[in-house]
């Protein structure tokens, strides 16, 4: 079974500047209820569906499974997709051994930037790059499905703390 291991965190710098690589990603969901997701998203031209389970309790695991489409159809599925689209552009910063995405969202979400890090292990450390500020891992205000239904926008306080 395929586990995905990341934690999420703000950002508090800037992070462009170390970014090696971006790209612009369009994101929907089919289906989102009970932790449970099927995602389309576009991402330079490519399309990708992918499937995640429920978070553990820490929110840090979960079940992904995700393969390449062509985007041709990663398209005419967007259209199935429920109301809410993730529209951002991702980031690669290098810190050590690891890579972090940095997601700086669009539209709805605008003003919001997050950075993930995926990992082998739970317990694996990691090396932060200035720019990290507070972790936010298992907290579902920033799961992407979680910003189609309530987002950035119209949280009360886009203070992030």
């Amino acid at each position: 079974m395929a586990q995905e291991i990341e934690r999420k965190f703000l950002i508090v710098g800037a992070f462009k500047s170390e970014a090696y690589a971006h790209s612009q990603i369009v994101q929907g969901y089919i289906c989102r209820g009970g932790g449970r997701s099927v995602r389309i998203r576009i991402r330079n031209e490519k399309g990708y569906l992918t499937i995640k389970g429920p978070s553990d309790a820490s929110g840090i695991k979960r079940y992904e499974w995700e393969k390449e489409i062509p985007v041709t159809d990663a398209r005419e599925l967007m259209l199935l997709c429920e109301p809410g689209v993730i529209d951002k552009t991702r980031y690669l910063v290098r810190s050590g051994p690891h890579t972090f995405e940095v997601d700086e969202f669009h539209g709805d979400n605008e003003g919001l930037v997050i950075a993930e890090v995926e990992l082998t292990d739970e317990n694996e450390s990691f090396e932060k790059p200035d720019f990290i500020g507070q972790e936010v891992t298992g907290d579902m205000r920033y799961y992407n499905t979680q910003l189609t239904i309530h987002p950035y926008k119209k949280w009360k306080d886009n203070s992030l703390t």
